[in-house]
């Protein structure tokens, strides 16, 4: 990638991803980073980053955005010496339904993307690494570590995850701005109900041509919703007012399925702004006080503000350093006592 950033080198890449646990076997895309450096054939520490949403059409990729280098606050972590694995998951850039929010298959191709990175010899990347995402991304980061021993010739180390959606069902349910949450909830629907062959049985009669025609749409950082995006997700808050989608089944059934249990063993670190109007504080800290309970050792990054896309840029300084402190054995920080 001509665009890389100034010290390293940047590879978009295809691989392979799944075959495992039902999920197909299937192409998927990625952007690996490492520093340009070559003299020091030693295997570097890899950062794999989670992104958060960018939307469920193809088109969506990040890894196809022009603006990718910049809005990936992993990138700092090419200078610091480490190989940064960007999976756009499944779906994304590719000809397949994105999974949204399905933890297997997402944190197998996070997993998949890591030894993509691997096998290829110019970016020296070695067997440990740390998983580092936001938002939808810090779901597919804890995925990643529910699953990470199905790759024994893999080390986690670590893994960090700003304003994760934890418990599924109250995170749709707690979100308190509707514009976001109807977007959310189109983007949810539409995956679940192509991935999964289900009825998109839910509002009224017009709420699943709503739904698709949302779906349709890319998240851009850059530019406000279109006026037919703003006049969508309105009518759609109309049509579920009295619809809890989250309390019946099939779709129930999938977010109880697809929540994340701190059922590993490695370093945790989460960060959260104060009052997140789409991911709950409350959640994500009742999320916490569960993985303390477990025994885990949890770095809590307490973020002011009322904002949920910024987490991880607001976190850019202190989570890199806590990864750094992972490669390098330091005995990882603690914050449960402050969390009980």
């Amino acid at each position: 990638m001509a665009s890389a950033p100034a010290g390293g080198t940047a590879w978009r890449i295809r691989y392979l991803t799944g075959g495992r646990d039902g999920v197909a076997r299937q192409e998927a895309t990625a952007v690996i980073m490492a520093p340009a450096d070559t003299t020091d054939r030693a295997p570097r520490g890899v950062v794999a980053w989670t992104h958060g949403t960018w939307g469920v059409a193809s088109k969506c990729a990040p890894s196809q955005g022009p603006r990718f280098f910049e809005v990936t606050p992993a990138v700092s972590a090419v200078a610091m010496g480490y190989v940064v694995v960007a999976p756009d998951y499944p779906g994304l850039g590719t000809d397949a339904t994105h999974p949204y929010l399905i933890g297997q298959p997402t944190g197998q191709s996070v997993i998949d993307a890591v030894r993509a990175a691997r096998a290829m010899p110019a970016a020296s990347a070695g067997p440990r690494y740390v998983v580092w995402g936001e938002s939808q991304g810090g779901h597919a980061a804890l995925w990643t570590a529910m699953i990470a021993s199905a790759a024994p010739e893999l080390e986690l180390i670590g893994v960090a995850a700003g304003a994760p959606p934890t418990d599924l069902a109250a995170n749709f349910r707690e979100a308190s701005d509707p514009n976001a949450r109807a977007f959310l909830t189109a983007l949810t629907a539409d995956s679940w109900s192509r991935y999964f062959d289900m009825p998109l049985d839910i509002g009224r009669r017009r709420t699943p041509g709503i739904i698709r025609k949302l779906a349709s749409n890319c998240i851009s950082s850059t530019a406000t919703p279109r006026l037919g995006a703003l006049v969508g997700m309105i009518a759609l808050r109309s049509d579920l007012k009295n619809d809890d989608f989250t309390a019946r089944a099939p779709w129930s059934q999938v977010m109880a399925e697809n929540s994340v249990s701190p059922s590993f063993s490695v370093p945790l670190l989460l960060a959260q702004t104060r009052e997140d109007p789409l991911v709950s504080p409350e959640v994500t800290r009742s999320f916490a006080r569960k993985a303390c309970m477990r025994g885990l050792k949890v770095r809590w990054i307490d973020l002011p503000g009322k904002d949920h896309a910024t987490t991880a840029s607001q976190s850019a300084y202190a989570t890199p350093q806590w990864i750094e402190d992972r490669f390098a054995g330091a005995p990882p920080p603690d914050d449960c006592n402050a969390l009980r």
